[in-house]
């Protein structure tokens, strides 16, 4: 044992900054996976357990008053139904900020999809006109228990008796109404009435929604909600962090696991001479391998180590999503298990690919074989050949001789290098594609800035000409947006007519043309997706009892409504129904205008009429994926960095049997130095162009295949830019370069004796 750990120590101290960086490495790699177990845990449980505790139901039914809700208790399969609840679609105001909301007529806590009370307390009879809030609308109004809100173009008011938790989809300025509960006095105008059904199966929601439509009809049911399109919101961009940091954890691991095989397989090869002499000695095979083993795996119980001691002590305090997140994660019933189940994982798996690596050491001959002779330089290529025979210098033609001689163990450390520079491409593929939505929204279906919206005080024409009146205002598009039942009904799209005929809609058309004709639409991949239908197909769907026909003739970009989109002119929509007037305007504003300046202008200008909002972007929830990418390629640079040590260290090993032969010839100790730093240069370009060659597609695939289960759809990726992928290639470049100046210098160097023992 004393000299298992001498020698363990003696190569410690020869190879300090290669076990620094495995220690490392490890850290980032556990830590990225740990995160992504917080993310996971985050986006699922929150939501899973408001569900629970609230009795929710799986699905809701917006219907038309005159219809007999009470008759879907009867249905097979459904446990428990909520209400039927009177609904008045309202606009409240708190403190300057305006939100479209749902009241809801309530006198009791409901059993099923019950509120859970988190400030305040429930309905009063007491207090006619006080009014629970959602959470999710509490916080968008800034609003709190005893906070009065008034209904915009009356004289109404309401009071804030509490805030509530609920399962139901979360408010989304523009998208989602927020939900109020309501005595049955303050609810002075319904339009309509929610359900909500409890089933038996969760499995049998979309079977569940087809009996309730066919039961009460399909004119009677405007809008169908379920709990899959909940949970899918409340998860949202956590999962899809979560994902890019597992998928990307697990990534660094491979590289990792690659390079700690790389690193020991190439420092066997050179101290062939040493293990021989410590079989001769006594050390039986079992301890040669103990020793790589356990050395290689204290780096990685280390560097686990100390990650999960981070995380677990300080990941509450990283600003932002994570740290709330890994705050949530603690409290967890998984957390203790994942906590410890990820580090011993990654020492696991890094284990394994050490001890392949080692038990080539056990396998060594007590008695030294010599290795061939002759210089590796031997055998010439005919591209080498010639190059000499054009004159150009020696070094650069043998160098890269060396490095592309077609060695097996070329060839793995090219691959083992590619692994890291790879994923860096992914990541800053993923990166661009993020920015893309903040430096050119309208390439990503996003080409409106604000959207305006306007009560009963204000007509149309008023709308239209404050609108024009603004400079900064380039086009206003009309619109509309309906619920339409989709074919089977089974569920709830979003029908949108936007533009007209003479001004079309700016879609961000990624699959077949633009809609101009009548009846014609684009769809989003969602709805695509949901009908099972292409680019070229007729679909129906029913909106209210009235049916809409419509040829998709294209395919947009669609980050909203999960993809579940349908979109035609407003002109076609009038085709059905002459009376159709616009519910909101889309505003595309000219480059360099300040939406949220606009947005106050317009306010101001329609006396408190007019509701306007920004349009919501996809990315504004995914700004911790920029720390995120910058993370993970600080990780894969370790991983980077320790496979080019260990590639330097193996082409110097390799080159000192030919120093001698180099000698002879004329070559000094700089142009012998430039061989290896050639080589080792020209191995690590290979390794970039590889990268570069395999990575951006790679990405383009990865991208698009999550935008497809989003519901945006394919088309979405895009590259990092040429300058920045020649500067990673310029970098790695670079940085081989300098790595092997230092240690090709000092080999050239050498003394003959040194060399022929090398060499022998």
């Amino acid at each position: 044992m004393r000299a298992t750990l001498r020698w363990a120590h003696s190569d410690l101290r020869a190879h300090r900054g290669e076990a620094l960086f495995l220690s490392l490495a490890t850290a980032g790699i556990v830590a990225s996976l740990l995160l992504a177990a917080a993310l996971f845990g985050y986006a699922t449980n929150p939501w899973q357990r408001i569900f629970t505790q609230a009795h929710g139901a799986h699905v809701w039914l917006h219907t038309a008053p005159s219809a007999d809700a009470a008759r879907l208790a009867s249905l097979d399969g459904v446990r428990a139904v909520a209400g039927p609840y009177a609904t008045e679609t309202a606009t409240v105001s708190c403190r300057g900020t305006r939100a479209s909301v749902e009241l809801r007529a309530a006198v009791r806590l409901p059993s099923v999809g019950r509120p859970l009370l988190t400030a305040g307390h429930w309905l009063d009879a007491a207090r006619p006109d006080g009014v629970v809030l959602e959470s999710g609308l509490a916080r968008a109004l800034l609003a709190e228990p005893g906070d009065t809100l008034t209904l915009p173009g009356t004289a109404r008011t309401l009071t804030v008796e509490g805030i509530a938790d609920s399962a139901e989809p979360r408010y989304s300025a523009g998208e989602q109404p927020g939900l109020v509960w309501a005595l049955p006095s303050a609810v002075r105008a319904p339009g309509y009435q929610v359900t909500g059904l409890r089933l038996t199966d969760p499995a049998d929601t979309d079977y569940a929604v087809q009996r309730a439509v066919t039961r009460l009809g399909a004119g009677a049911v405007g809008e169908v909600s379920t709990w899959q399109q909940a949970r899918a919101q409340a998860q949202g961009d956590n999962r899809l962090l979560g994902q890019v940091l597992g998928a990307f954890g697990l990534g660094a691991l491979a590289a990792a696991g690659f390079a700690v095989h790389g690193a020991i397989g190439t420092r066997i090869r050179g101290h062939l001479r040493d293990i021989s002499v410590l079989k001769a000695i006594g050390f039986t095979p079992a301890q040669v391998v103990r020793v790589f083993l356990l050395q290689h795996l204290a780096y990685a119980v280390l560097g686990a180590v100390v990650a999960a001691a981070l995380i677990e002590g300080l990941g509450t305090r990283v600003p932002g999503r994570l740290g709330d997140a890994v705050g949530v994660w603690q409290g967890l019933p998984g957390h203790t298990l994942a906590l410890s189940a990820v580090p011993v994982g990654t020492v696991l798996l890094i284990g394994l690919t050490t001890g392949l690596a080692a038990w080539r050491a056990g396998r060594v001959p007590p008695v030294p074989v010599p290795r061939p002779a002759g210089p590796s330089g031997a055998g010439l290529t005919e591209v080498a050949r010639r190059a000499l025979g054009l004159r150009l210098p020696a070094a650069l033609v043998l160098g890269c001789h060396r490095a592309f001689a077609g060695r097996g163990r070329s060839s793995a450390a090219l691959a083992r290098l590619t692994l890291p520079l790879l994923l860096m491409v992914v990541a800053l593929s993923a990166w661009t594609t993020i920015d893309r939505f903040h430096t050119e929204p309208s390439r990503v279906g996003l080409p409106a800035a604000l959207t305006v919206r306007a009560d009963d005080g204000l007509s149309d024409q008023r709308i239209r000409h404050l609108l024009a009146a603004d400079p900064r205002i380039a086009e206003a598009y009309p619109g509309v947006e309906l619920a339409a039942l989709v074919p089977g009904q089974t569920g709830t799209i979003a029908l949108r007519g936007l533009g007209t005929r003479e001004r079309p809609y700016p879609y961000a058309l990624v699959e077949g043309r633009r809609a101009h004709g009548p009846d014609e639409a684009v769809a989003g991949q969602g709805l695509l997706d949901l009908l099972h239908v292409r680019v070229g197909d007729w679909v129906r769907m029913t909106v209210g009892d009235q049916p809409q026909i419509l040829h998709i003739v294209g395919r947009a970009l669609e980050p909203q409504n999960g993809g579940r989109t349908v979109t035609t002119s407003l002109d076609t929509l009038r085709e059905n129904d002459p009376t159709l007037s616009p519910a909101f305007y889309q505003l595309r504003l000219r480059p360099g205008a300040d939406p949220a300046s606009v947005a106050a202008a317009l306010t101001s200008a329609g006396g408190g009429h007019l509701d306007v909002h920004t349009v919501t972007n996809p990315a504004d929830g995914l700004s911790p994926l920029r720390a995120v990418v910058a993370g993970l390629i600080a990780v894969l640079a370790l991983v980077g960095l320790v496979e080019l040590l260990t590639a330097i260290g193996g082409t110097v090993r390799e080159g000192e049997r030919d120093v001698l032969a180099l000698r002879a010839i004329g070559m000094s100790p700089r142009q012998i130095t430039a061989i290896t730093v050639t080589s080792i240069s020209c191995t690590a370009l290979a390794a970039a162009l590889t990268a570069t060659a395999l990575g951006v597609p790679l990405a383009h695939h990865l991208i698009n295949a999550q935008a497809n289960s989003t519901g945006i759809g394919s088309g979405l990726a895009r590259a990092p830019s040429l300058g920045l992928l020649l500067l990673i290639g310029a970098g790695a470049v670079a940085g081989a370069a300098a790595l092997a100046t230092v240690p090709a210098a000092r080999s050239a160097r050498g003394r003959p004796a040194d060399t022929v023992s090398a060499a022998g």
